[in-house]
């Protein structure tokens, strides 16, 4: 029996993205081949050093609006901020809780804790959002447990980009907090960090093959396993740039969709002067640097800049 078509979204996406092609070009070439980092061309810039002190924004359930059932309660408090918190404690094993955005695109995703809360984000803007718990019947039947309608007005446009959740999990301990620190220091700007974490992940992380091969259907990032163990597929290549970013203050989406006929994850950022950066940041002969760690880390930069070209190439599905 076929899943129900509500929840085959996101999970044909990342499944597709774990086992195709290695989540890049279409001339699959080796994993773990290091791109050259994009690099300044002798113009350095001056004057006040950015602060590179971290932080961590943290998701709370403070409990002014919820919404509850036997079994699962959400909490709509911090809607404003872009976010909402969902805890489920019943003892069915498959639990997905599904998000209808404002454009009516359906986010779903699997519940893991059975004690706390989870953060979730709303990353489509202020609007009417549509939320669902469901627990598994039996096979691909799932059921409602607890359903809500809620209209959201977004204070700040950058906050959903900055906060932690399921699929971009950091906190003050993480490992990802700490070294986004150390490769903002010294820099002057925003640009200047993105270049820093970029060319570090591009430079550290190589694909794995046998993870894109053998990943659970709920599978999600872990940030810092990842710089651990210097191993990632897209989706934690865009995860742990996200983490760094978020934590220097600089709004990133992470997002997935098609490149070109492949289902694949990478990110947006946004810079001073700017704005949102998609796929290839271009600057005046100053630097160029690409927003796509996986395609960068396992291609020639040529034939990434060629592969990107005007980023028609890309389709975002869902963004995070």
């Amino acid at each position: 029996m076929k899943r129900p078509s509500c929840f085959n979204f996101i999970w044909l996406l990342l499944l597709v993205c774990l086992t195709a092609a290695g989540c890049s070009s279409p001339e699959e070439p080796p994993a773990g081949t290091t791109a050259a980092p994009a690099k300044q061309t002798g113009v350095k810039e001056t004057g006040a050093l950015r602060d590179s002190r971290p932080q961590v924004l943290v998701p709370e359930a403070s409990g002014l609006v919820t919404y509850t059932s036997d079994t699962a309660a959400a909490d709509a408090s911090h809607t404003s901020e872009g976010y909402i918190m969902v805890r489920y404690t019943g003892s069915n094993q498959k639990v997905k809780l599904q998000i209808i955005s404002p454009t009516s695109v359906k986010y779903t995703y699997v519940i893991h804790s059975r004690t706390d809360y989870e953060s979730f984000p709303l990353t489509e803007g202020s609007g009417e959002y549509q939320f669902t718990v469901y627990e598994n019947l039996n096979g691909d039947q799932y059921a409602a447990v607890l359903s809500q309608t809620i209209q959201v007005e977004i204070a700040d446009e950058f906050k959903p980009f900055l906060y932690p959740n399921q699929y971009t999990n950091f906190t003050a301990d993480s490992k990802a907090f700490s070294l986004s620190e150390q490769l903002a220091d010294g820099a002057h700007s925003d640009l200047e960090v993105v270049t820093n974490i970029y060319n570090y992940v591009i430079g550290s992380i190589s694909y794995d093959e046998a993870l894109a091969e053998n990943a659970p259907y709920d599978y999600l990032p872990d940030v810092d396993e990842v710089l651990s163990d210097q191993t990632g597929i897209c989706f934690d290549y865009a995860a742990v740039m996200t983490a760094m970013l978020r934590a220097q203050r600089i709004p990133t989406k992470l997002v997935v969709g098609y490149s070109n006929d492949l289902y694949h994850a990478w990110i947006s950022t946004y810079v001073d002067d700017q704005g949102w950066v998609d796929n290839v940041i271009q600057f005046d002969g100053k630097v160029w640097t690409l927003m796509d760690p996986t395609l960068a880390a396992n291609n020639d930069a040529e034939d990434v800049k060629k592969y990107v070209g005007d980023g028609s190439n890309y389709i975002v599905k869902y963004t995070y």
